[in-house]
């Protein structure tokens, strides 16, 4: 005590610290920047583990976290400790050690190579260690592992190092969630890039306009509802009169559904250069481009088509997949279309603002592969328009779960059908998003109009 020397009063002076309380109160500090750090899990162990030893004073430390699937405490970092002493065995969850930590205990043993809980008393020897504090890591009332600190000396741990080694146990806890967290959103940002790229390489795959066909105004659209999706729609030149369009929808959302698609687009696209290539037809005539005018040839080729498609989606297709294919031929020198519904939404035909649904065909691709489908034929005339799409179109909701439905969509389209292909697929996209405003939508959205403008071409 010393006296103030401006009045009577006693003025208390501390002592200062010692270097040692210094350099604790410095690792202190250090595990607290642990806990909001950008760290992995690897780096944070091995920094804790550091950590503990040079805050308690003791010569060395391992860190055990819990694995809930196989009931055991995995080995992650160690401070002081030899390879052969970390890798010496499982310690398991009901280890008498253990339960008592887990139980909120901070177990002491003044000499490991005597006491009948230690399950490797040789390793112990060995290693020059005599004894041992354990204390669990808790997280919001939950044991993710032990912190474990070891000393050369008998009867080492006390008081202040039991309360000073939950401290630290603490901060690991905290740390070690953060770190695992950290990890997590990392990995997530990783799997977001790899599917934005994927979603860029799907829409590449997606043909941005379709081939020239003389009489042919066509127009399509495609909006996915994550990055990438299950629906496709492609354009095929056939001859210079004739044009392949096919639109498909996967069963299911996501990455699977994308990559499902895409290995259909690209079964489809081969098939077809397939056939063209066994028939002996050179490329500009095509493989539905026969000069006979016989009705029966081309449904039958058309089946066979479908059929193939369907045995390939049948040894692809898990249990509860499948894909819905519109396939369709449109032939402008006969003026006629050839198409299969594969369990798909009906193409459109409106005709003098008058609806009719192609229909014809059967059930969808990849479920039996003794499946039997109806091939439909219709004569086209001028200004008739072909509306293909997915269930998505139809299927956007608003705030308020309202569907904005078949319906709306045939409305709109009668209104817009004397226009262009291009405006026809504007304008139903701007009426249904006035419909459903800002409502996230959940299923991917295709459309394609095809619109026969013969007498615009001499």
């Amino acid at each position: 005590m010393k006296y103030n020397p401006i009045g009577s009063k006693k003025l208390l002076i501390m002592p200062e610290k010692t270097k040692q309380q210094i350099e604790r109160d410095e690792q202190i500090y250090q595990l607290t920047t642990l806990v909001a750090g950008e760290f992995s899990l690897p780096e944070v162990l091995d920094k804790l583990a550091e950590a503990a030893v040079k805050t308690v004073g003791v010569k060395a430390c391992s860190i055990r976290l819990l694995d809930k699937d196989a009931g055991d405490l995995k080995m992650r970092s160690t401070y002081g400790l030899s390879e052969e002493y970390r890798n010496k065995g499982v310690v398991s969850k009901n280890d008498a050690v253990v339960k008592a930590a887990f139980a909120g205990e901070a177990v002491v043993l003044d000499d490991m190579r005597v006491d009948g809980r230690v399950k490797y008393k040789e390793a112990t020897i060995t290693e020059g260690l005599v004894s041992q504090l354990t204390v669990a890591m808790h997280f919001k009332g939950q044991a993710i592992g032990v912190l474990r600190l070891y000393s050369p000396e008998s009867k080492r741990f006390d008081e202040d190092d039991i309360n000073l080694a939950r401290a630290v146990a603490s901060q690991c806890a905290v740390a070690i969630t953060n770190a695992r967290l950290y990890s997590k959103a990392i990995e997530g940002a990783r799997i977001t890039e790899q599917m934005r790229l994927a979603g860029l390489i799907q829409r590449r795959m997606i043909p941005e306009k379709a081939p020239a066909i003389r009489g042919l105004d066509i127009a399509a659209a495609y909006i996915p509802c994550f990055d990438v999706g299950g629906d496709a729609y492609d354009f095929r030149r056939i001859s210079e009169t004739q044009i392949l369009i096919t639109i498909a929808d996967v069963m299911g959302k996501g990455m699977p559904a994308a990559m499902m698609m895409s290995w259909f687009r690209g079964a489809v696209t081969a098939y077809a250069e397939g056939c063209m290539e066994c028939s002996g037809c050179h490329v500009d005539e095509g493989f539905f481009a026969e000069k006979t005018t016989d009705r029966s040839m081309l449904i039958n080729r058309t089946r066979t088509v479908i059929g193939n498609f369907n045995r390939m989606a049948c040894d692809e297709c898990r249990d509860g997949e499948f894909v819905t294919l519109f396939y369709a031929m449109i032939d402008m020198a006969r003026m006629m279309v050839t198409y299969c519904n594969c369990g798909h939404e009906p193409t459109i035909l409106i005709r003098n603002g008058k609806i009719v649904d192609l229909d014809k065909g059967g059930l969808v691709l990849g479920v039996d592969a003794q499946a039997e489908y109806e091939i439909g034929t219709v004569k086209l005339t001028n200004n008739d328009c072909l509306l293909f799409y997915t269930d998505g179109l139809t299927d956007a909701v608003n705030f308020d779960n309202e569907i904005w439905g078949r319906e709306n969509l045939l409305a709109t389209a009668k209104k817009f059908a004397t226009g262009s292909a291009e405006q026809m697929v504007k304008n139903i996209l701007r009426y249904r998003r006035r419909f459903v405003g800002l409502a996230r939508q959940i299923d991917d959205t295709s459309m394609v109009v095809a619109k026969v403008v013969k007498e615009n071409h001499k």
